[in-house]
Order: structure tokens, then C-alpha cells, then sequence
């Protein structure tokens, strides 16, 4: 539960430090009367994004159990590449996000105010689909459902109480910093589904190598103990690791996070380290 929570909490604060940077300054340039376009908006992003989850929980249902394992490595390969994407696209341009978004509202806010709407949809519904996405993909990995859903929900529900706190002046936090962490563990969880990725792969017989481990420690970590629960559910560890799944995680998780921390270092070299936090205060 602890990943789901994690996943939760940053796409859901990512999302949420969007809509309070457009709140903000609907409110600072007397454009108060787009708020309602602004909250339908957001709306619409979440009722796609739950539609979207809905879609990959029930959809493979009916298949080959071949055809679903393939599926869904798949789709946690994709899942993967977009939580790469996202981690490397955040340390890039969290200093600037601000006036990015200012810009797009100044855009769109003219007539009835519709495309601001389509920029909260587009903003917060990215957030959406990538988390609906990455959450299934670790549901899958880890053999659970509810359990899961019930940590993304309840890191959902920080990020937003953390965003009206924001928003109300109460709180400030180092956002550099929380970024920075929290995707330096996404990049681990990541490669922990991008193992298991291989392991759909392997079990649908489109890879070889099912039944040749690297290592099967299941005697000292079983996996119903609660500690092979905790490792499961947090990195997506299996006991009975496969070479190809355990090559897979060497291979993406020691250059990912070396490459991304690098990004961070530069980022911060050309830019004052706490301008994103500063911003994000100043701004409501």
C-alpha cells in the first residue's frame, strides 16, 4: 500500500498544484466568474481518468489467460515509459510551471472562458490517466486490488488537503525537494513493474526463460509472511526472481536514477533552487 500511497500523493499533488496555480491567478486578475469552467474542467479529467481505470480493471476479462498476461505486461511497459516521461519532464520544467500556466490561461480565457476548462482538463486529466495506468500495472504486480486502490485514494486525499493548505497560505513545503524524492522512489517501483512486465511476458510465452531463476529466496521471504507482503507491495520484490526479470531491473533502475538525479543537479545549477516552492506559495 505504501507504493500506491506514494503514487497517489505525487500525481495527485502534481495535479492539485495545477489547479491551485489556476485558481490563483483567475482570482489575483479578477476573473473570478471562470472558476466554474475552471472546476468543470477538472471535473471532466476525473470522471475520464476513473472511467479509463475502470476500462483496464475489467476490460482484459473473457480472454486467454496467454492474452491477458500479454495485455498487461504491455500496458506496464507503458506504464513505465509514461512515469519515466512524467519524473524527467517534472525536474525539467517544475521552476517554470507557474508561468507556463499563466500563459495558457491568459490564452484561453477569452470569450466564455471554455478552453480554460480544456487546459484544467488537459492538465489535471494527464495526471489521471498516468496514475490510472501506473496503479493498475502495480496492482497487477503486487496480486491485489483493493488494497492498492485504497493507497492511491488515500494519497489522493493528502495531495488535496496539502493543495488547500497551500492554497489558504497555511503550508509551505520545499516542492524541489518533495519532487525530487518522491521520483527518485517512483524510479524504483518502476523498475519493480517493469520486472514484472517480463514476467506477463514470460508467462504468455512470448519470452523465454519462465522457469530459469536467478534466485528463490521463498524459504527465508515467503511470500503470505508479512514482510514478503510489505516487499511486494512496496517494491514489487518476488521472492523467485527470473534472469530476465532481475535483468530488467538492473538495467533500468541503476541508469534511470543516475541519469535522472543528474537532470535534478543541472536543473538546479541554472535556476535558484527554491523558485517552483516560492511560486507555488506566492501565487495563492
Amino acid at each position: 500500500m505504501t507504493a500506491n500511497y506514494l503514487i497517489g500523493l505525487r500525481e495527485g499533488l502534481e495535479a492539485t498544484l495545477v489547479v491551485v496555480l489556476l485558481m490563483a491567478y483567475l482570482l489575483k486578475t479578477g476573473r473570478q466568474h471562470l472558476l466554474p469552467r475552471l472546476w468543470a474542467g477538472v471535473g471532466f479529467a476525473v470522471a475520464v481518468s476513473a472511467g479509463f481505470g475502470a476500462l483496464l480493471t475489467f476490460g482484459p476479462r473473457g480472454l486467454t489467460f496467454e492474452a491477458q498476461e500479454a495485455i498487461g505486461g504491455s500496458l506496464s511497459v507503458v506504464a513505465v515509459a509514461l512515469v519515466t516521461w512524467m519524473v524527467f519532464w517534472m525536474a525539467r520544467t517544475a521552476r517554470t510551471l507557474g508561468t507556463g500556466l499563466r500563459s495558457q490561461v491568459d490564452r484561453a480565457a477569452g470569450g466564455a472562458g471554455w478552453g480554460l476548462a480544456a487546459v484544467a482538463a488537459l492538465a489535471v486529466g494527464r495526471e489521471g490517466l498516468e496514475t490510472a495506468l501506473f496503479l493498475w500495472a502495480a496492482a497487477q504486480a503486487t496480486g491485489q486490488s483493493a488494497t492498492p486502490l485504497f493507497g492511491a485514494l488515500l494519497g489522493l486525499a493528502t495531495a488535496v488537503l496539502l493543495g488547500f493548505l497551500l492554497h489558504r497560505g497555511v503550508l509551505k513545503i520545499n516542492l524541489g525537494a518533495f519532487f525530487t524524492w518522491s521520483g527518485a522512489a517512483l524510479i524504483i517501483i518502476a523498475g519493480g513493474v517493469l520486472a514484472y512486465a517480463v514476467h506477463d511476458f514470460q508467462e504468455a510465452g512470448i519470452l523465454p526463460g519462465l522457469h530459469s531463476l536467478a534466485f528463490d529466496v521463498s524459504a527465508a521471504i515467503p511470500p503470505s509472511s508479512w514482510y514478503g507482503t510489505l516487499l511486494k507491495g512496496t517494491l514489487n520484490f518476488s521472492p523467485a526472481t527470473t534472469w530476465l526479470e532481475a535483468a530488467a531491473w538492473l538495467l533500468y533502475v541503476p541508469a534511470v536514477l543516475f541519469l535522472y538525479l543528474r537532470s535534478n543537479r543541472r536543473a538546479r545549477a541554472s535556476s535558484r533552487p527554491d523558485t517552483a516552492a516560492r511560486a507555488t506559495v506566492a501565487a495563492s
